[in-house]
C-alpha cells in the first residue's frame, strides 16, 4: 500500500475506534445517576442534530474539500470529548453540560460521515477502492469490538473522564492524520450554486439513481429490523436458550460472521456488486426467523454468523458502488441520505421493539421484520441498474 492510503486507513481506524468508545462511557458514566432518562436525554441530545444536519453535511462534502471538512468535524469532536472528559473528572455527571456536549459532538458527526466517505473517493483510484472500503470495514469492526472493553477497563481503573480524554486524543490524532491528506484538488467548473440551490440538487441527483434510493429504503427495513433484534434477541436468549451465556455466545458468533464477510468482500469474485448487497441485507432474515421460532442455540448462532457475514459482504461493496455510481461532486449529498435512513431506522427498531412485544409477543415482529427485510432487499433485483455488471470488473476481484 501507499503511504497515503496508509495514512488513511490510519486516520479512519483512529477516528472509528474514538466513535465507539462515546456511547459505552457515557453510558457507565450516567449509569451511576441511577436514571434511564439521564441516559435517553444525553443519547437522544446527539442523535437528533446527527439526523437533522446530515443534509445540510451532505451539501458541506460537496461544496468544501472533503479533508478540510473532515479536519473540522474530528477537531470539534475532539474538543467536545476533551470537554465532556473534564465534566466527568470534575465531580457527579452533570447531565445538562453533557447533553450539550453530546449535541456537539451529534453535529460534528454529521458533517464528518458524508466528508469521509468523499474524502476515500477522491484520494484512492477506482481499481483499489475496494481494497480500501474491506480493509477499512475490518478496522472499524475491530474497533467496534475493542471499543466497550476498552471503555469498561478505563472505567473500572481510572474512571470515565479519561476514557473520554483519550476519545479526544484519537480524534486529534484523526484530525492530524486525514486533515491533510494529499489529494487531488476537484476539478474547476461552473461557478458553485446558492447553498439551498445545491441542497435541491442533492436530492434531485438522488432522484436519477433508482437503483440507490431503493436500496436505501431496502436498507432503512434491516435497519429497523435490526433495532427489533438487538432489543428481543437478549431476551429471547436468556429466556429460552440458556441464559446470559447463549447471547455471549450468539455476538461472538456474529462478531466472526462480520469480520470474515468484511474480509471475504474484496476477495470474492463478485460480478454484480448490487446483487450481492441485496443477498447479503437479505441474510438479516435469517437471526430474525431463528430468534421468532425459538430455535437452539447452534442454529440460531449459525444464522446470525450467516447474517453478519452478509453485512460484512455488504458494507465495502455498497460504499464501493456508490463511489464508482454517483459523481464525486455529489457524493456527499446523495451519501448523506443514505446516511439518514440508516441513523434513523435503527432507533425506530430499538424504541418499538418493547411496545410491539408488550402487545403482541415477541414472535409477530420478529417474523414481520423477517419478511420485510427479505421482501425489501431481494425486490431491489427487479431493477436492471442492480443487476449491472460494472465495466471494470477487476475492481471487485482483487488479485
Amino acid at each position: 500500500m501507499t503511504p497515503l492510503i496508509w495514512r488513511l486507513l490510519a486516520g479512519r481506524t483512529f477516528a472509528a475506534f474514538a466513535t465507539a468508545l462515546i456511547p459505552t462511557t457515557l453510558t457507565l458514566a450516567l449509569v451511576r445517576t441511577g436514571s434511564a432518562g439521564d441516559l435517553g436525554l444525553v443519547l437522544a441530545c446527539e442523535l437528533l442534530p446527527m439526523l437533522l444536519l446530515l443534509p445540510v453535511a451532505g451539501v458541506a462534502a460537496d461544496r468544501f474539500p472533503a479533508r478540510r471538512v473532515v479536519l473540522v468535524a474530528d477537531l470539534v469532536r475532539a474538543a467536545a470529548q476533551l470537554a465532556t472528559g473534564c465534566v466527568l473528572m470534575a465531580g457527579p455527571a452533570h447531565v445538562p453540560g453533557l447533553a450539550a456536549l453530546a449535541a456537539v459532538t451529534g453535529a460534528a458527526v454529521a458533517f464528518g460521515t458524508p466528508a469521509a466517505r468523499t474524502l476515500v473517493a477522491a484520494a484512492v483510484p477506482e481499481e483499489g477502492r475496494l481494497r480500501v472500503n474491506s480493509r477499512l470495514g475490518v478496522a472499524t469492526g475491530l474497533a467496534q469490538i475493542a471499543a466497550p472493553a476498552a471503555a469498561g477497563s478505563l472505567m473500572l481503573v481510572i474512571g470515565a473522564g479519561w476514557s473520554s480524554l483519550l476519545t479526544g486524543a484519537l480524534f486529534l490524532l484523526s484530525a492530524l492524520t486525514l486533515g491533510g491528506l494529499p489529494v487531488a484538488p476537484a476539478p474547476r467548473g461552473t461557478p458553485r450554486a446558492s447553498f439551498l440551490a445545491e441542497l435541491r440538487g442533492g436530492w434531485t441527483e438522488t432522484r436519477r439513481h433508482p437503483w440507490f434510493l431503493a436500496n436505501v429504503l431496502a436498507h432503512g427495513a434491516w435497519h429497523l429490523a435490526a433495532g427489533l433484534l438487538l432489543t428481543l434477541g437478549p431476551l429471547i436468549a436468556v429466556e429460552s436458550l440458556g441464559g446470559e451465556a447463549s447471547w455471549v455466545v450468539i455476538a461472538q458468533a456474529g462478531t466472526v460472521g462480520m469480520l470474515a464477510g468484511v474480509w471475504a468482500a474484496g476477495r470474492l469474485p463478485v460480478r454484480r456488486p448490487l446483487c450481492a448487497v441485496a443477498f447479503g441485507a437479505a441474510a438479516q432474515a435469517l437471526p430474525l426467523t431463528a430468534f421468532a421460532l425459538r430455535l437452539p442455540l447452534p442454529v440460531t448462532g449459525a444464522a446470525f454468523c450467516c447474517a453478519m457475514f452478509g453485512l460484512g459482504v455488504l458494507s465495502p461493496l455498497w460504499e464501493t458502488e456508490m463511489q464508482r455510481r454517483i459523481p464525486l461532486e455529489a457524493l456527499g449529498r446523495v451519501g448523506s441520505f443514505d446516511t439518514l435512513i440508516s441513523f434513523a431506522a435503527r432507533p425506530l427498531g430499538l424504541a418499538a421493539a418493547a411496545p410491539l412485544a408488550a402487545v403482541t409477543g415477541t414472535t409477530a415482529p420478529l417474523l414481520a421484520a423477517a419478511v420485510l427485510t427479505a421482501a425489501a432487499n431481494l425486490s431491489v433485483l427487479l431493477l436492471p441498474d442492480v443487476r449491472e455488471r460494472p465495466a471494470r470488473e477487476s475492481a471487485f476481484a482483487l488479485r
